[in-house]
């Protein structure tokens, strides 16, 4: 079963860093909704990661903090840095931000390689994260895609989406604290909750649904619980940090 594990856990691993680099193709093609539903499953296939480790037994190894950060900087740091960047849709609307669509990409993309650098190195020691995690990162930039992008609930508006994804790429790096989501940590079934309703979200979508139709009022909802969800644990997950040291925990990556 160890070895088992063990080849499970760098297979998923391998599937978080393809799905990171498709979801990066799909955004250049024109279809951020494919590229959103990727980062999305890569987030689920980080946490099987982790699963599938923590079988494995014994601490984790440096090699595998390694290659775990780096899957993790193209699907929760790349893939989002082009999300912000790249806008095929409404491009008349975002023509006059087109520089700085590219640089807040890259401000988003360049922290998150900072903080997983500094995961990899240190971080991973401490009983909690450093700042908000990347997979948490991705999640809110996509909630931020969805209401001012693609397919823009409340309307396209390029002012907030930059900001906003300017200000979430700094709370990555914030010494703030943020529970991982371990089994028993308090916030741990309302994220799943959250990571649910954003799935719920984006398989309608695929469709294009029209305004009004089910699919799109069923999109939308979820897309608001969602955002309510993670709001919530971007406030309230500092108040939850903390416990006992598990530093040697394996699996407990996720940087």
């Amino acid at each position: 079963m160890t070895s088992a594990s063990r080849v499970g856990a760098n297979l998923s691993t391998l599937a978080n860093a393809l799905l990171g680099v498709g979801a990066v193709l799909y955004t250049l093609a024109g279809n951020k909704l494919w590229a959103m539903l990727l980062i999305g499953c890569g987030i689920g296939f980080d946490g099987l990661d982790g699963i599938l480790s923590r079988r494995a037994g014994g601490p984790p190894s440096p090699s595998g903090r390694i290659l775990d950060s780096v899957a993790d900087a193209i699907t929760f740091g790349l893939a989002p840095g082009v999300l912000v960047a790249v806008h095929t849709e409404h491009a008349s609307l975002w023509a006059p931000w087109n520089t700085y669509s590219v640089l807040v990409g890259g401000f988003v993309s360049a922290l998150a390689l900072a903080r997983l650098v500094y995961f990899t190195w240190r971080g991973w020691q401490h009983p909690h994260f450093v700042g908000a995690s990347t997979p948490q990162n991705a999640l809110a930039v996509i909630v931020l895609v969805l209401f001012f992008d693609a397919p823009a609930f409340l309307g396209t508006n390029p002012l907030a989406l930059l900001l906003g994804a300017a200000l979430l790429a700094v709370l990555m790096i914030a010494p703030i604290p943020y529970p991982k989501l371990r089994r028993g940590v308090p916030l741990r079934w309302a994220m799943l909750g959250t990571a649910v309703a954003l799935g719920v979200c984006l398989v309608p979508l695929q469709f294009r649904p029209a305004m009004g139709t089910p699919f799109f009022i069923v999109g939308e909802a979820a897309a608001v619980a969602a955002a309510v969800g993670l709001a919530g644990f971007y406030v309230l997950g500092p108040l939850t940090a903390g416990g006992p040291s598990t530093s040697t925990e394996p699996g407990v990556m996720h940087g």
